[in-house]
């Protein structure tokens, strides 16, 4: 039985476990891999204590510091749980193990959204990505586009347009990104922004060579040809394990307060699979804390 189990293995989940093993409390992590989100972003510039970072070196720091711990981590993914009469959490893994814990903290992020367009399910892999940090250096000399109106999705037309010739920014209504960001992305010659398009299909036979996009005014429909095309739409909660109990809101976040409770006893929630707003590295990990805290809490209570 452990005092606690964290689910996700990005900034909040890690932060929870290195505040809930320092507290005394055995702790087992369990994420498909460790970093999140964070693995996909090229330079984070606004955490603490960085001036820049890779997404990757501060997970891997991270990392370090938790496994300094006797934490367990578990390299698995959540099927589904539940909480028994007797108030303690059974969890059960795709790999067959059942855990079982005191308290439950989720921290399972999202995933990235798709465009459920023509061509893109079928071209996914072939010019379709969703990781420019991964994918970029294919791309130098060529022709892109990135969709989004988020801090990734300028991030990832910057990075773009460092190697290659052309980078088309499709923005369905308003950019949404830091002003810091957006001024750096104005100062780039070889980036359109092209605010009201959405693409509609993309195009290819084997590979990536164009997307069709819509103007969203005058619904009118043209065409671009590029080499990839990068969907940086934003995220969905990784919630599908949640019982019918746990309280989410329309866009399946999990419903917290200021303490990172939910509406279950025992169970906490924190970061991006959450309703708070904001989502960025810094407070993923603030709110982890938070959870964990909550969870030692919780725990003293209920001895």
């Amino acid at each position: 039985m452990y005092d606690t189990i964290v689910i996700g293995g990005g900034p909040a989940g890690l932060t929870a476990a290195l505040y809930t093993v320092r507290k005394e409390m055995k702790t087992i992590l369990v994420s498909p891999d460790i970093g999140g989100q964070m693995l996909l972003t090229n330079e984070i510039e606004n955490y603490p204590g960085f001036d820049s970072v890779a997404g990757y070196e501060l997970a891997d720091k991270m990392e370090a510091q938790v496994r300094k711990y006797p934490v367990t981590i578990e390299y698995a993914s959540v099927e589904k749980f539940r909480k028994g009469k007797d108030g303690t959490f059974t969890v059960s893994l795709d790999d067959g193990q059942e855990l079982h814990g005191r308290t439950l903290i989720v921290t399972a992020g999202k995933r990235n959204r798709t465009l459920d367009i023509d061509g893109e399910a079928r071209l996914t892999g072939r010019g379709v990505s969703y990781c420019a940090t991964c994918d970029a250096p294919f791309y130098r000399n060529k022709v892109t586009a990135v969709v989004g109106g988020g801090d990734s999705a300028v991030q990832a037309a910057m990075e773009l347009a460092a190697i290659g010739t052309k980078v088309y920014l499709l923005v369905r209504s308003r950019i949404r990104a830091s002003e810091i960001l957006v001024n750096r992305l104005n100062k780039l010659p070889n980036v359109e922004v092209m605010i009201g398009y959405s693409p509609v299909r993309i195009t290819g036979d084997k590979k990536v060579d164009g997307v069709d996009i819509r103007n969203n005014s005058s619904k009118e429909e043209s065409h671009i040809e590029v080499d990839g095309l990068f969907v940086e739409a934003g995220g969905i909660p990784n919630n599908a394990y949640l019982p019918e109990e746990v309280a989410v809101n329309g866009k399946g976040e999990i419903l917290t307060d200021k303490d990172g409770l939910t509406n279950v006893p025992g169970l906490f929630a924190a970061g991006d699979v959450t309703d708070r707003e904001a989502k960025q590295v810094v407070i993923a990990a603030g709110e982890g804390a938070v959870a964990a805290l909550s969870a030692h809490a919780f725990l003293l209570r209920n001895e």
